[in-house]
């Protein structure tokens, strides 16, 4: 606010992670501005009919009254109406008339999530030619910009070290900065593995571990076979998540649980073993349906347990009592992933924890190790379908409740035939952590992360993850030594590729906390600065080499340090 009232800009840009409170941002902007009789009238252009209720009502608290109901071709609206609530495809069916109104009147237009006026060339080209002569643009984003070639219109550019165009934030407030302000809440990621069956076209039977090294395609029917409701994998995954909510409402007493569903019908059989489960209906949430945004406000309201949708409740919808999510979704781009997050990291007191449980699929994974990394717009890059982190985001704005994006031939391609979930590790500010060996639902070493209390402070759950993996570590030493048989973490070499691997990371996580105690360095900046020197993806997905290169590293940092 300091910063925007000294410079007065016509164009401001403000890059905040998911719960941050940019609406409270940008409303007490606009609250400024009319008090001092800089702006008449106010425009906010929202990516879904729901958030423009949400703006809507967001601004009522502060006496600015908005009209979600007005649409580009209205002309008019109620003078009782200081402002009006719009959609960018709103905006892109008829700009010319968004121009006039914005001529009219000396006018602010607040840009929520304005990475979305390049999702299509009419949303972009309608923006310009709609809100050019504007007298304030307040441009706000929580998530990854684009990474094509288009460019956001009123974002500026500036060339990098490389030279290529990059997107220039005038305030950037990301997830680290945000959970040291005590802000928005820890997030632990509880990922569940398992072995998947499933039949091809062919007729051909396949069996693999969710996690493990496998094709796309493979990654892809072990993912499908994982999130089929009538296989073992979500029910078992829902009564953990459950078990998880159970133990956050001793201390929360009205948290709530959100599971993200691909589609309809696996919401509904998703809140079908909801309700075998907790005895309780769960509310489902359709975006076809006209009562959506009702049934959204009715469970922020009320202390229900679970609410079940279909990705429609992503970016800016606000349900601060939602404490525990299940990522039951096909959609993996960085974009989807932040914005779901971001609906369970808004904190409304200090010490809320915040827990999602996801399938142990690489790219997931890695998105959760890489949840506060900033990434900006870059200009002249080329883009795969593979690699834009937006190619499912033009579905979930037009149509909340697609499907993947596959061909009826490739969906009559695969059927699921079984599933079994074991539970994997967690993953929490950069780190890992888990038990040696195969960890059953339902075990006490699931229980060990299952019953974390649900207040705590970031640094008391690091604490208490050291010390729970300690103390099941020296249990299990002890049995092993009892009964005659050598601990089975004593030779890495006689384990399996993924105990291996799980050792391996075990042990390279004890090392950078003992550099964070040394150093006071957080745990994700240390996993960084080791993938810059040695080079490698995140630890959830790296090689046994790569994470012995970087085990051997933070060693020779400690020696150079101590001498």
């Amino acid at each position: 606010m300091k910063q925007y009232l000294t410079e007065a800009p016509k164009d401001f840009l403000t890059v905040a992670t998911p719960g941050a409170g940019k609406t409270t941002f940008a409303l007490s902007v606009a609250s400024e501005l009319l008090a001092r009789r800089v702006i008449d009238r106010i425009t906010i252009v929202a990516p879904t009919e729901h958030l423009k209720v949400q703006w809507a009502e967001a601004a009522a608290k502060v006496g600015i009254p908005i009209d979600p109901t007005f649409a580009a071709g209205k002309g008019r609206t109620s003078k009782d109406f200081v402002g009006v609530a719009v959609t960018y495809a709103g905006v892109a069916v008829n700009p010319l008339a968004m121009r006039i109104r914005t001529e009219r009147f000396r006018t602010l237009v607040i840009l929520d999530e304005i990475h979305h006026a390049g999702d299509a060339m009419s949303w972009g080209e309608g923006v310009l030619e709609a809100f050019q002569p504007a007298s304030r643009r307040l441009a706000l984003t929580g998530t990854p910009f684009r990474s094509d070639i288009n460019p956001i219109p009123f974002v500026r550019y500036a060339p990098g070290d490389d030279g290529i165009p990059r997107s220039v934030a005038d305030y950037t407030y990301g997830y680290q900065h945000a959970l040291s302000d005590h802000v928005v809440r820890p997030v632990l990621f509880l990922a569940y593995s398992g072995e998947m069956q499933w039949r091809t076209s062919a007729g051909d039977e396949i069996a693999a571990r969710l996690g493990e090294p496998l094709t796309k395609d493979m990654t892809a029917h072990a993912l499908r076979t994982a999130l089929d409701p009538r296989g073992s994998w979500m029910p078992s995954v829902l009564a953990a998540a459950d078990s998880r909510l159970s133990e956050v409402r001793r201390h929360v007493p009205d948290a709530g649980g959100l599971v993200i569903a691909t589609d309809q019908e696996s919401a509904r059989a998703y809140a079908k073993l909801l309700r075998t489960i907790t005895g309780e209906a769960a509310t489902i949430v359709l975006s076809d349906e006209k009562t959506s945004s009702k049934k959204i406000t009715a469970f922020a309201a009320d202390d229900s347990r679970w609410m079940v949708a279909v990705r429609m409740v992503s970016e800016g919808v606000d349900v601060p009592r939602l404490a525990v999510g299940v990522y039951a979704t096909t959609t993996s781009t960085p974009l989807f992933f932040a914005q779901a997050v971001g609906r369970f990291v808004r904190a409304r007191k200090r010490g809320e924890v915040a827990s999602v449980f996801l399938p142990s699929v690489p790219k997931l994974l890695e998105h959760a190790s890489e949840l506060e990394a900033q990434r900006d717009h870059v200009l002249g890059k080329k883009v795969t379908d593979e690699d834009d982190i937006f190619a499912a985001e033009d579905a979930l704005v037009a149509q909340a409740n697609a499907t993947e994006s596959a061909s009826g031939e490739e969906m009559l391609s695969f059927e699921a035939l079984g599933s079994a979930a074991v539970f994997d590790r967690v993953l929490y500010d950069g780190g890992e952590f888990g038990h040696a060996g195969e960890v059953q639902v339902g075990s006490e070493e699931e229980m060990d992360f299952l019953g974390i209390p649900g207040l705590l402070d970031a640094d008391q759950v690091r604490d208490l993850l050291h010390t729970r993996q300690s103390e099941r570590a020296r249990k299990q030493k002890a049995a092993a030594e009892e009964s005659g048989r050598r601990p089975s973490t004593d030779s890495v070499e006689q384990l399996t590729a993924h105990e291996q691997l799980a050792v391996l990371r075990r042990e390279l996580n004890g090392l950078v906390a003992a550099w964070n105690h040394r150093t006071g360095q957080p745990h994700g900046v240390t996993h960084a600065a080791l993938r810059r020197d040695c080079g490698g993806p995140p630890a959830a997905i790296a090689t046994s080499e790569q994470l012995r290169e970087r085990i051997e590293r933070i060693r020779e940092w400690a020696v150079r340090r101590t001498s």
